[in-house]
């Protein structure tokens, strides 16, 4: 029997990378799962990935940069599949603007999919979790929550504003729904290869103590402790999965 048999989960941004691994990980441990994305042709890949392995899964083409989009995400969920037990908010958007140069527009499309989609997905989610008396909601930051860097005035003030919702979920949302946040480090992603890869970042792989970069499966594997009564007496906290690079 797996950890989420039964289960009901909705995985924003699982058409690939880390939302990926997480969304058939969590198929394969006895969860149905939403697969959230844009990209029809990568979410019927996901989609037929997990089917093919005896599982279930739907998936639901969506924005995460317009908030009205939840609700698609959760009206479907609970026609197709159940209402929710489990909510992954992964789905992120990089910018690299610099500060001086960076626009309103992008700086609110940043916080829309960064921020503003997770606050609208857990408002949604709650209160079918509530009713049920328990619930988790893990939200993706990133190493960016606990620093800055020249050139990423939006996406670090996204992600230092996460890591504080989430908290503030927590706090919020207990006793029935825990919330934990994760804060990946260098995880080779089609993000990563959208800024030259992982050439451009050998820095990063350096300067972490176990000198390399994550694969998606290393944020997955701590995104199912955290659904998982595995981890039941941790609630409200930003865990760093990073190789050591902010020890």
């Amino acid at each position: 029997m797996g950890k989420l048999e039964g289960k009901v989960a909705i995985v924003t941004g699982a058409t690939s990378g880390m939302g990926r691994a997480t969304a058939v990980l969590f198929a394969r441990e006895g969860a149905k799962v939403m697969v959230c994305g844009r990209n029809e042709e990568r979410a019927k890949e996901v989609v037929d990935e997990i089917t093919k392995e005896g599982n279930t899964a739907e998936y639901i083409l969506v924005d995460a940069s317009k908030p009205e989009d939840g609700k698609l995400i959760v009206d479907k969920t609970v026609k197709d599949l159940g209402e929710p037990d489990i909510l992954i908010n992964n789905a992120g958007m990089l910018s690299m603007s610099p500060l001086m140069d960076l626009s309103l527009e992008e700086w609110e499309k940043v916080n829309n999919v960064n921020v503003t989609s997770a606050l609208v997905l857990t408002q949604l989610c709650v209160p079918y979790m509530k009713k049920k008396g328990k619930g988790v909601i893990v939200n993706i930051a990133s190493v960016a929550s606990f620093a800055a860097h020249h050139g990423f005035a939006a996406y670090i003030s996204s992600k230092h504003g996460f890591a504080g919702l989430s908290k503030s979920m927590a706090w919020e949302l207990g006793p029935e729904v825990r919330v934990n946040a994760i804060a990946p480090g260098l995880v080779h992603t089609a993000m990563v290869d959208s800024i030259g890869g992982l050439d451009v970042l050998q820095g990063m792989i350096d300067g972490c103590p176990v000198k390399r970069a994550g694969v998606p499966e290393d944020i997955a594997n701590v995104a199912l402790f955290l659904a998982s009564d595995d981890s039941s007496f941790i609630d409200g906290q930003v865990i760093k999965v990073d190789g050591g690079f902010e020890c």
